[in-house]
């Protein structure tokens, strides 16, 4: 099994690039379920559960053609299966968003409940997607995590989410765009990959308004026509390299970005004493001293983002005080703490959704394990800010989403190689 090598302790420096979303590109290879011609998808990132969702699309019969390795061209209008490959399904949690589409353009779809990371495989439910199938009026079957759902025809409906959730709503909003009549969506994340998606359908014939809001309404139409989708900037990249840059103590300039979508931890950098400075396109993070501990809470978009509470604890580790890290959104997602103590840090666990670190604490290299997708990213930065060497395991979790991350870091700086 291939492993990170990571020997750290050293200042990074130089430019580094962000690439396209993944939470973008996770939804819009669906959503061209929807579409009766050909769209065309740029700024596509390179990461591995991008390549899921293009297989899982190739097995229901849609067309996917490689123009660069960037950019893809799919054509979904002989799609036909509605068995979506279980395989598959169960190696991403991202394939829940084949179900809507694939209900509304088919009338029915048969799939297993979907897997991906620790924190995504089972423990995450899909109650709100089937309840809000069912009010558009699907027959829902359940059978041992196997599901079936059925609909002559979907229909416009009221559906209040008991819980804001970034996939529901997309789900629901896609759903929603071929049903008969008007569907009214409440208490909607309002992450700006939401935001986007609903401006691509529009372009193509959709009726939306208010996506980025709490409440959406979707007048159903016939069929979308074709189109070109550019992928925004990740912005838990963004996050996630300004951290990297602030608890190594580097300067570093992220470019190809867009910092507005991050502002709640720019906030925190202000609070914490970390310099930097912000353009259009690009954050420039600069050497700054001593830093300040500082509590943060886990919020909905455009509260603190829960995948950049992982890295922001390797933070807290290299400033001076104690800092209260609270995990509002999932389970579990606090576990890796662990990993992080083995490596000298002083982090005291009060209950599964809050812990206490206590800085300022050197870190040792250690031999890791990667649990999740951003647990595996923070292990990275973790050996980044340690001294000597650290091994991680199980990286296939930290490629589901990081595309090139070995090159990108080498690039900047960084003394980290891939090996079998």
């Amino acid at each position: 099994m291939p492993k990170f090598i990571i020997h750290g302790g050293k200042k990074l420096s130089g430019e580094i690039r962000v690439g396209g979303a993944k939470n973008a590109a996770l939804k819009i290879f669906p959503a061209a379920i929807l579409f009766s011609e050909k769209i065309k998808i740029t700024n596509v990132p390179v990461i591995e559960d991008v390549a899921r969702c293009r297989e899982l699309l190739a097995d229901i019969g849609a067309g996917v053609s490689k123009i660069s390795d960037k950019v893809y061209e799919v054509d979904a209008s002989k799609v036909s299966k509605t068995d979506l490959n279980p395989v598959l399904v169960n190696k991403f949690r991202a394939s829940i968003m084949f179900v809507g589409p694939i209900l509304a353009r088919c009338g029915e779809v048969k799939f297993l409940h979907p897997g991906g990371c620790v924190i995504g495989a089972g423990t995450r439910p899909i109650d709100m997607f089937l309840d809000g199938f069912r009010k558009m009026g699907a027959e829902v079957t359940e059978k041992e995590n196997h599901y079936h759902l059925r609909a002559k025809k979907l229909r416009g409906a009221e559906y209040f989410f008991h819980k804001i959730t970034v996939t529901g709503t997309e789900a629901m909003m896609m759903t929603a765009v071929l049903a008969a009549g008007r569907t009214t969506l409440k208490n909607c994340a309002m992450e700006p990959e939401i935001s986007v998606l609903a401006e691509f359908l529009n372009q193509a014939g959709a009726r939306i308004t208010g996506a980025g809001t709490p409440t959406m309404v979707i007048d159903g139409v016939e069929k979308l026509t074709g189109g070109e989708f550019r992928i925004i900037p990740d912005r838990i990249e963004t996050g996630t390299f300004a951290i990297l840059a602030a608890a190594t103590g580097s300067e570093l300039r992220i470019i190809d970005c867009d910092p507005s979508h991050v502002e709640s931890l720019w906030g925190l950098f202000d609070k914490i004493g970390v310099k930097y400075e912000l353009g259009r396109d690009f954050v420039q993070v600069k050497p700054s001293g001593k830093l300040k501990a500082v509590d943060v809470q886990t919020h909905e978009y455009p509260g603190f983002a829960t995948d950049l509470q992982s890295p922001y604890v390797v933070l807290m580790t290299q400033c001076v005080g104690a800092s209260l890290i609270h995990e509002a959104i999932y389970d579990r997602r606090l576990l890796f703490v662990d990993m992080l103590s083995q490596m000298g840090a002083d982090i005291i666990m009060c209950d599964p959704h809050r812990v206490v670190v206590n800085g300022l604490t050197p870190l040792h290299g250690r031999k890791l394990v990667s649990p999740d997708l951003r647990a595996g990213i923070t292990m990275v930065i973790a050996g980044l800010v340690a001294e000597g060497k650290t091994e991680i395991d199980n990286i296939y979790q930290i490629e589901r989403g990081y595309e090139n991350i070995v090159e990108r870091l080498r690039g900047i700086g960084a003394d980290i190689e891939r090996v079998e």
